[in-house]
């Protein structure tokens, strides 16, 4: 797996957790590590999209951080479960894995600025 799919998975990680600091903070410590992580999570996914196809990565990140929030709602602060919900998150993360198992890369992943269209 090359570092920057690591760098994708590392910030839909970073999204549930500010996702979730949004709801629940209530200190100036929880408002400041939810703001934190809100910097960081976009930081690192900027980095993952200039090297990897933007819309895959995107979707990727947005699956993670979608089923990463409603399982921690379930879990950690008794949201109801419902098989519905888990299927629906089955179902969003094998169209994500798909995205991913079809979405070919660049052989060095990196484009010149003429083919990025800069000159």
């Amino acid at each position: 797996m090359n570092r920057y799919w690591i760098y994708v998975v590392l910030s839909g990680i970073l999204e549930v957790v500010w996702v979730t600091g949004l709801k629940h903070s209530a200190t100036a410590l929880e408002w400041t590590a939810t703001a934190v992580a809100i910097i960081i999570s976009f930081l690192v996914i900027i980095l993952a999209a200039r090297r990897l196809p933007v819309g895959t990565v995107y979707a990727v990140f947005a699956g993670i951080g979608t089923s990463g929030t409603v399982l921690v709602e379930m879990l950690m602060f008794g949201e109801p479960f419902k098989l519905s919900k888990i299927l629906l998150i089955v179902l969003l993360l094998a169209g994500v894995i798909g995205l991913k198992i079809v979405t070919t890369e660049a052989t060095d992943g990196v484009k010149s600025e003429a083919e990025r269209g800069s000159l």
